[in-house]
Parts: C-alpha cells; structure tokens; sequence
C-alpha cells in the first residue's frame, strides 16, 4: 500500500464555517464529534480521517471539491457519487471506499468510468424508447433533436471549449479591465477588424463579412447585446475550437453539424461572459441567488440560469441543477439536467410543475417543493420572463425558466428558505410526463401511461373516464 499523506484542511473547514455562519458548537454537533476535537482540526493539530471527511463531503458537497487535497480523495468522492446510482441498493462504508481507492486505484477508476457509461448508455435508451413510442424512429430524429441531444448526453459541459473560453476572457480583462460593450467592440476592432453598428433593425445580430461590419439591434437589453458581441468574439477567436468539436460530434446531417456549430457559439458567449471558476465561486458565495450573480457579470435571468446547468468540470463541478425554459404552450425549449430529475422529449411536462404558472405570472419568482415518482425530493424555482420586442407590431416572447436541485443540497440554495423541507403537506408530487408517469392517483392527469392498462366503470366516475388497471 501506498504511503498516504494526511489531510489537515484547518484554513478551509474555518473559511467554510465563517462562509455558512455556523458556530463551532454547531458544526461540531453536525459533524458528531466535540468542539475541542473541531477546534485540534481547525488548528491543524490533528488530521482528517476518512469517516469525517464522508460526513464533510455529505454536508457540504461543493466545499468538499475544494478541501479533497489528493488524488486518493479524489477518486473516493467520485466513487460516493459513482455508488449513489439508484442501481446500488446499499451504500459502502467510509472506509471501505477509502481502502478501495487506495489499494486498488485502477480498479476504482475502471468502476468509475463505467458507472458513468452505466448512465449514458440508460440516457440512449431512454431517448431511442420516446422516439419509438411516438411513432418515430430514433434514425430519424430531426437535426436540431440530434443537437440537442448531443449536449445531454455531453452533460451540458463542453471542457475544451469552456477552458478556451474562460482563457479568452482573462485576455479580455486583462486588456480592457471590465468586459462592457465598449470593451468589446473595440477587441473587435482591434483584433479581428470588424466594425460594430448598434442601431435599429430587424435581427437580433447580422454580420456582413465582405464590409466586416456586424449590425446589433439596439432594442435589446444591454444584457442581449454584450450576449451578441460575445457570440462574434466567440465564433472569431475560437472557431478552430468550435470547428473541431463540430467535426468528431458524428451527427447524421451537415445541418445538424451547423446547428451545433451555433450552439457550441452560444456556450462558448456565456463562458465567456461568465468564466468558469469565477462564475461558479461567486455562485457559491451568494448561495445560488440569481438575482445577486446577474450584476456581477452583466447577464440576463435566462442567461445566468442557464450557466448555473454547465457547470459540470471533472473535480471542480458547481451544484448539481435542473434548468430548462417554457413557453406559453408549455413547450420545453432548452433543457438540462444534472440531477436524476428527467425532461420528456415529446409531449408536454407535468401540469402540477410550478413552472406552468410562471409563465403566466411574470417578474415573480415561485418556489415549489416537488417530489417525482421515485421518491426523490427537488426544490424548484421558476420565473416568467417577457423579452421586448422593441416594436409596437411585433408581439413579445413570453416564457419562464426553472432551476432546481434535490432536496440534499438546499443549505446551498437559497431559494429552498421559503419552503418547510420537513412537511409531507408542501410536497407536489409531479411526474415526467402524463405518457410515462406512473402515478395512478393523480387528477391532472391529460392521458393515461403507456406501458398500463386502463379499466373503464359505466357506473363510477372519477376526475379521469378511466381507472388504470394494470401494467401492459
């Protein structure tokens, strides 16, 4: 075996309890041991061992990537999250998973790697069953369902490109000192030779590459249009990046390959405008709170959500959220998930879920505590949005995004304080879709699941025509 070293983490179990506000009695009775023995490790006069470091890495799941020093931790955290697949019934000890990552670190990783191909290969087989059921085949799923799968499946995060991007952005800084619009139609200017036009028009952004002038609508909010200078910066500094991305993705169709071209630009505009470790640091300061990261970074709502769902690199991951955006028909338009939680691919999404009812209330955030057919708790929250126009002859999008996680990380989010975590009477019990929730009780039920069975009573009646029987 190994000589490994000890783990003395004083610095940052004093910056975590200074950043949660908690006494040293109360970390100590959260952690089981005595405030003397919590202060010998805030001192660094005694080490962490493996059983305090599991209780340190289930509270506080984010601080822990910080406080792991080595490489044996490393594989231990990801063999606890590789062990929490519902596949696992029981969990392994502290120790066992200690022993395991440093008697037999090969292995571990071989368990690792494929866990995690476990879950992608069940995310395929998902995606090919909703297709079937539907009458389509997955062959021929339509470009822009091939991209949209593809970052699924890459789980929203794109390394080459984010690190490309966060580089990018460092250059920005540095040169400019703050990343306004100014700033970065003069990096245009300068670098690139591009000329920028912020004036009245029709589209969003129009770029005409013989005169090198790119056009961006002034109606927008700044938010949108540092969001479209970003896009041009991002296409003219890493399109080798994106090129290459687009290249080995192996889609069916050019028009998907130049659908993911356009997507991979956008991922690309806000890594850029919120690069990775900052965004993800000041997201943790503030506990998620949307509203208090939009200023530091110039973002929009949606745009700031939405970075919240990428942030997914290997040993420096972010909390682990849903996210998606809504229409008015309730439409899901963009979707990710980093939790068990899972958006259906044709159909609508469950009536009971809070962000149906945001869609119609603008401006307000509204907060649910959900639970899903298999048990497991999310707290979600959702805001309808209404994007300008800037005409009186062109009507305004009106949709909501929804960000959520699981229940076991609410200390990190702040939006779980308004919900009492512990009552059976604040919890909605949603589902995926009608198609394939399972859940027999429910009134707002639109159509009966697939793979039951219905039985149908002349003489009874419920809030549905039918009772479900049995599976198919």
């Amino acid at each position: 075996m190994r000589y490994r070293p000890r783990i003395f983490a004083g610095a940052q179990i004093l910056k975590l309890r200074g950043d949660r506000g908690l006494s040293q009695g109360t970390l100590a009775q959260m952690l089981s041991i005595s405030p003397s023995y919590l202060s010998q490790l805030e001192h660094d006069d005694r080490p962490l061992t493996p059983r305090l470091a599991e209780v340190f890495a289930k509270l506080f799941p984010l601080e822990w990537q910080d406080i792991s020093l080595d490489e044996t931790d490393r594989l231990v955290f990801a063999l606890r999250e590789a062990m929490a697949d519902p596949i696992f019934s029981d969990e392994f000890s502290p120790d066992a998973l200690v022993k395991i990552a440093e008697q037999q670190p090969e292995f571990a990783r071989r368990f690792i790697e494929l866990q995690a191909s476990h879950r992608r290969t069940s995310q395929r087989l998902e995606l090919v069953d909703e297709a079937i059921s539907v009458d389509r085949a997955e062959g021929s799923r339509l470009p822009w369902e091939e991209v949209r799968d593809w970052f699924h499946l890459s789980n929203n995060y794109v390394d080459q490109l984010d690190r490309a991007a966060e580089l990018l952005a460092e250059r920005l800084t540095q040169e400019f000192g703050q990343m306004t619009a100014a700033a970065m139609c003069r990096h245009l200017e300068d670098r690139h030779g591009i000329q920028v036009a912020i004036e009245a028009g029709n589209d969003l952004r129009h770029f005409d590459p013989a005169a090198a002038i790119l056009r961006i609508n002034a109606g927008q909010p700044d938010s949108g249009i540092r969001f479209q200078l970003a896009y041009h910066i991002a296409t003219s500094s890493l399109h080798a990046e994106i090129d290459d991305i687009a290249r080995s993705a192996h889609l069916k169709t050019t028009t998907a390959r130049e659908l993911l071209k356009v997507g991979l630009a956008n991922y690309a505009a806000g890594a850029v405008l919120m690069p990775y470790e900052a965004f993800r640091r000041a997201a943790r300061e503030v506990r998620h709170d949307i509203e208090r990261i939009m200023p530091l970074f110039g973002t929009s709502f949606e745009q700031t959500c939405h970075r919240l769902s990428t942030l997914q690199r290997e040993g420096a991951r972010g909390l682990p959220v849903f996210f998606c955006r809504l229409d008015m028909a309730g439409n899901i338009t963009k979707r990710h998930s980093a939790t068990k939680l899972q958006f259906a691919r044709f159909g609508g999404a469950c009536p009971l879920w809070i962000a149906h009812e945001a869609v119609a209330i603008p401006d307000r955030i509204l907060v649910q505590l959900a639970e899903t057919p298999d048990g497991v708790r999310y707290v979600s929250m959702a805001k309808g949005l209404i994007k300008a126009s800037g005409r009186f002859d062109r009507h305004p999008r009106r949709y909501a995004v929804a960000l959520g996680c699981e229940v076991k990380h609410a200390n990190d989010f702040v939006y779980a304080d308004s919900i009492d975590l512990t009552s059976s009477q604040a919890v909605t019990p949603i589902g995926v879709s009608c198609r394939i929730c399972s859940r027999v009780n429910c009134d707002q039920r639109a159509y009966p699941p697939s793979d039951q069975m219905i039985a149908v009573d002349h003489h009874s009646r419920g809030f549905v025509p039918y009772r479900l029987d049995r599976p198919a």
